[in-house]
């Protein structure tokens, strides 16, 4: 099965060096081998040769940069496992104009000072999971299971695939790191936060099914953010007519990964979680397509103090509600028209598996398919 990346990454160099963030076995390696072949040289921090030089001689990486004058891109693999090396990358392109690419699957050691010394010098870029557009034979049962990372996706044993990337990231991304001093607490903290993915933060509420204090669990999800392995959704609070929540919502950054942390060993059809399963993977779609084709919008969602919600606001443009239902009905229509009350915002589109395409009451009823086609085009924003 083919796969073509939307993420260009030769592209991007041309304007700037870059920051390549994504979680484990999201595909940066390979990418970078496929893209960057013959233009770049490679700098593999996990090869021991590479770490343990730089490591007690950062000042090395110059010699190293420059040593085959055809290639004008450096890559850093997991630049995280060096954050002193930034020191010297900041040097290298004030004064040898070198573009770097600078990988990591974590982010937590690159927000010290050091990482402020490349600010404005180097821009952000982030890898996801597969997306439907890179897919040629998409299959959307198979990717509400088991989500998007190529080796799960792509793999013979896709629920073996994600047990031992679960137990991966517990033992040598946390415990390596010392990131927590208990691990099964923080095993217990994955399983409930995972139950809770795509719902309203409540750390006091977590934290009693986890039997540890609230402080800890917020230390917990920072811990989550800082690997990669999942962001908040921030509530769009502009609403003049009905009071906003001001409260975030917590998502996995892959749908499988979510599952397996949960346990969820089967996804019924006809069940709350499959909805839900259904919106996270819109969801991640158009984060994705924000962050790949650069657009400045930011991704939200938008609920009353009544509890009235729109699942996705992008920008102050286009307000986004999503439904696994085989047939659209009024009632799914009743938060997005609510929210255009508030006059903000110009498309309302509800987007679910009714294979009709049709427009109702101002709101445009689309394919989960054919919204994904005009959204990948650029014909949504």
């Amino acid at each position: 099965m083919g796969i073509l990346r939307r993420l260009n990454l030769a592209k991007l160099l041309q304007k700037k060096s870059f920051f390549l963030l994504g979680p484990r076995s999201t595909g940066k390696s390979t990418l970078i081998h496929q893209q960057l072949a013959g233009q770049a040289t490679l700098i593999d921090l996990l090869e021991g040769d590479h770490y343990l030089r730089l490591s007690t001689r950062p000042q090395e990486l110059e010699a190293l940069a420059r040593a085959e004058p055809r290639h004008p891109i450096v890559v850093i693999d997991e630049i995280q496992k060096i954050p002193e090396l930034l020191d010297e990358v900041h040097r290298l392109i004030e004064k040898f104009k070198i573009r770097f690419l600078l990988t990591g699957s974590s982010a937590r050691k690159l927000k010290g000072d050091r990482a402020n010394l490349l600010a404005g010098r180097a821009w952000m870029a982030h890898l996801f999971p597969l997306s439907w557009c890179e897919i040629k034979k998409f299959g959307l049962d198979r990717y509400l299971r088991w989500g998007g990372l190529p080796q799960v996706y792509l793999g013979q044993d896709p629920a073996e695939e994600l047990r031992a990337y679960t137990r991966t990231y517990l033992y040598e991304e946390i415990k390596a790191e010392a990131m927590v001093r208990k691990i099964p607490a923080f095993a217990r903290f994955l399983e409930v936060a995972a139950l809770s993915n795509g719902q309203l933060l409540n750390f006091t509420e977590v934290a009693s099914d986890c039997a540890v204090p609230a402080s800890t669990v917020r230390e917990y999800y920072a811990i989550l953010e800082d690997t990669l392995m999942g962001f908040l959704l921030p509530p769009w609070t502009a609403s003049k007519k009905r009071k906003a929540i001001q409260t975030a919502k917590f998502y996995f950054f892959d749908i499988g990964v979510s599952l397996s942390l949960a346990k969820i060993q089967q996804l019924d059809r006809h069940s709350n979680l499959y909805g839900n399963t259904f919106e996270h993977f819109i969801g991640m779609e158009l984060r994705a397509y924000l962050s790949y084709t650069r657009k400045p919008d930011e991704l939200r969602f938008w609920r009353s103090v009544n509890d009235q919600e729109v699942d996705f606001v992008v920008g102050d443009h286009t307000a986004i509600e999503v439904k696994s239902t085989p047939r659209v009905s009024p009632k799914d229509l009743t938060g997005l028209k609510t929210l255009a009350e508030e006059k903000k915002f110009q498309d309302f589109l509800l987007v679910s598996q009714d294979p009709l395409a049709t427009t109702r009451e101002g709101v445009r009823c689309l394919p989960w398919e054919t919204f994904l086609e005009k959204l990948w085009g650029g014909e949504l924003f």
